[in-house]
């Protein structure tokens, strides 16, 4: 009778795991509306699992990145730091938007990197979000904080 218990729950546990991981796959495949709307990226959400340079959450905000010499070095730039960070693949670019999603070398969860050029305002604006799961144990935030360091490295 013990075994019998013993193996019900550990058949319970696997499918437990299974629909997690399901659910995982789901939410990573499922691709956000993002883009520039009025001069906004998209806002960022309730979860820990994200960071921008737009939002009024000081634990989510982050600094925008100063333009280089002009708007063309300035996205130069963002794309050789982006190269040099690694796991990122551009998906959409534009003069002044730049969109990559970022795959986490373990579990090969996708984050959503987007950065906006303000010609106006001659600053570079930050969003980035994971699209499955709940934290990200502050990845999305050391990302941010690397890619802005080989930003002002480069010219």
């Amino acid at each position: 009778m013990k075994g019998k218990a013993m193996q019900i729950a550990l058949s319970a546990i696997g499918i437990l795991v299974v629909l997690f991981l399901a659910r995982v796959i789901i939410q990573g495949n499922q691709v956000p509306e993002l883009g520039v709307q009025n001069g906004k990226l998209a806002a960022i959400s309730n979860k820990p699992n994200n960071v921008s340079s737009q939002t009024d959450d000081p634990a989510k905000k982050v600094a925008t990145l100063p333009f280089k010499a002009s708007q063309t070095a300035t996205l130069s730039a963002l794309k050789a730091a982006v190269a040099s960070y690694g796991g990122g693949k551009i998906v959409t670019e534009s003069d002044d938007y730049l969109y990559v999603v970022f795959t986490t070398s373990l579990m090969r969860y996708r984050d959503d990197v987007e950065f906006w050029l303000d010609a106006k305002n001659q600053q570079v604006h930050y969003r980035s979000a994971s699209r499955a799961g709940y934290s990200d144990l502050g990845l999305n935030r050391e990302r941010y904080n690397k890619l802005a360091e080989l930003y002002r490295q480069l010219p």
